[in-house]
């Protein structure tokens, strides 16, 4: 007997929004990355690390968003890892990221399309600010005896 070509308990990986697609994800990374170029707190900060290799950078950023909405599987990097090696980030940086990346998405996005986004970079925001910044002693307001 044949197998079936869709398990039902496993179910097929989706987009998240059908009209996602390439163009806008190239719209979004070029506009974002632009302005975080020119912020005066993140671009440095940015630039420190990536140097020239700017256009390096944004195609494996479009790779990444494509694969958390498109779910594309083409990116194959390791984002907290290249994260935890970053100093002088601050947890107000991730604010200020959130703002820009918000800003871009309500410009290059119909509004269901920015909300995807916009829910996604929260979420990843989140776990590198978890990883980056986490102090057991501080997770619920006392100091851990040990």
């Amino acid at each position: 007997m044949p197998m079936p070509s869709h398990d039902p308990l496993r179910p097929r990986r989706e987009p998240l929004h059908a009209d996602i697609d390439e163009e806008i994800i190239e719209q979004m990374v070029g506009r974002f990355y632009r302005r975080i170029r020119d912020n005066d707190r993140l671009g440095p900060i940015f630039d420190h690390v990536i140097g020239e290799n700017w256009n390096p950078h944004l195609h494996k950023m479009e790779s990444f968003w494509e694969s958390i909405t498109m779910m594309t599987g083409r990116y194959k990097g390791k984002p907290m890892v290249a994260h935890m090696k970053l100093k002088g980030v601050t947890p107000d940086d991730f604010k200020l990221w959130l703002e820009l990346f918000r800003e871009t998405a309500h410009e290059t996005c119909p509004p269901d399309i920015a909300a995807v986004f916009i829910a996604k970079a929260e979420n990843i925001a989140r776990s590198l600010q978890q990883a980056m910044f986490f102090s057991p002693e501080h997770a619920d307001g006392r100091k851990l005896s040990g």
